[in-house]
């Protein structure tokens, strides 16, 4: 990888997690919950990406990161269907 391309990748990084961080904080706090643990599961996209980046035989430094992500990604996934259950199961009525 050259420099020019590692400071692409800087780049995007860097206004993904400023334009993330801009509108997750406009989003009310009455909605927050509900948006971010239904949209969780669109961590399974970055489940599929971990997976091929932990596929190479070798054990690199990519390796490594991909089994890491797959990791994350896998706890953020159960973690947004734990919420979900709970906030419907709030709505519920309760047997007497």
């Amino acid at each position: 990888m050259n420099a020019e391309s590692l400071i692409v990748l800087l780049y995007v990084l860097v206004l993904a997690s400023f334009v993330g961080f801009e509108l997750i904080s406009k989003v009310p706090p009455t909605l927050h919950t509900p948006l971010m643990s239904g949209s969780n599961a669109i961590s399974g996209i970055t489940i599929v990406g971990a997976i091929v980046a932990a596929g190479p035989e070798d054990m690199s430094v990519s390796k490594w990161l991909g089994i890491a992500a797959l990791l994350l990604a896998t706890l953020n996934v159960v973690g947004g269907y734990v919420v979900t259950d709970r906030m419907l199961q709030m709505f519920k009525k309760k047997k007497k």
